[in-house]
């Protein structure tokens, strides 16, 4: 299966109607305007960046003399980089230098995140590692997905759980990354942003609950990066302004790097 690196596609604001009026907007005329809210978003943002990320995978830091540390990132395009420029700048490199650079130790990244991917294709980018990889880190950002396509949280999570298990028991520590505000996209038209923001941050509580009970480390998105991107928007959204900008990556990264080191240090 090939490994595709986007984060958001046009389908994805289209769905992110059906599953508003499902969450609860009956009235015909609401249904209408979140249609049409639709249909705008989906104007605005368009596909200017494409539909491939920069394919970052390598051994970050060779200077280190040292075996290298495996880090392994799953999930959706915010995984994968859509919107970085730069190969050291998709999040998963500077997930790999920020490693390295605490850890004076080498790492090798595989990237196995999915173009649009939502939960349910955790265990397909799992089965994309050869049988034999063992990862210390690995890194989970996914839901954004399971919002829009009207995937019910229980059933999102439950393959979250499974991925997190299965991670774990090839001797990974595991970070989750839980769903970013979806509050947080100006190119999506109100009402329809903050019934988005309502039902991400939903499915971010009950995926950070899941990551604790089965001991991974979860980290909120929203709180540690969301503000930067409503009060920095020109600064932290790249040229389509729904994807990360390499500033936005290198936050998010930031973010992410603490529970990244203390999973490492934990048997």
């Amino acid at each position: 299966m090939p490994r595709a690196r986007v984060v958001w596609s046009r389908s994805v604001v289209i769905g992110a109607a059906g599953v508003l009026v499902g969450g609860g907007v009956a009235l015909i005329g609401a249904r209408a305007v979140l249609r049409r809210q639709a249909v705008v978003a989906r104007r605005r943002i368009g596909k200017p960046l494409g539909e491939e990320a920069l394919d970052a995978d390598r051994v970050w830091r060779r200077r280190y003399d040292a075996p290298p540390i495996e880090l392994v990132v799953l999930g959706d395009s915010i995984a994968a980089g859509l919107g970085a420029e730069r190969r050291k700048d998709t999040l998963g490199a500077r997930l790999a230098k920020g490693l390295a650079r605490a850890a004076r130790r080498p790492v090798r990244l595989r990237t196995a995140a999915m173009v649009g991917a939502e939960s349910s294709l955790l265990p397909a980018q799992l089965a994309t590692l050869p049988d034999d990889y063992r990862p210390d880190v690995a890194v989970v950002i996914v839901g954004g997905n399971d919002v829009t396509h009207r995937v019910p949280i229980p059933v999102a999570v439950r393959h979250l759980e499974d991925a997190v298990v299965r991670l774990q028991a090839l001797g990974a520590g595991v970070v989750v990354g839980t769903c970013p505000d979806l509050g947080a996209l100006r190119p999506v038209p109100q009402p329809l942003r903050s019934l988005g923001s309502r039902l991400s941050r939903a499915l971010a509580e009950a995926q950070a609950r899941a990551a604790e009970r089965h001991g991974a480390r979860a980290v909120s998105l929203r709180r540690a990066v969301g503000p930067f991107f409503i009060t920095q928007p020109d600064e932290m959204f790249s040229l389509d302004r729904f994807h990360p900008s390499a500033l936005g990556y290198r936050r998010t990264a930031e973010a992410l790097l603490p529970a990244a080191l203390e999973v490492l240090a934990t048997p």
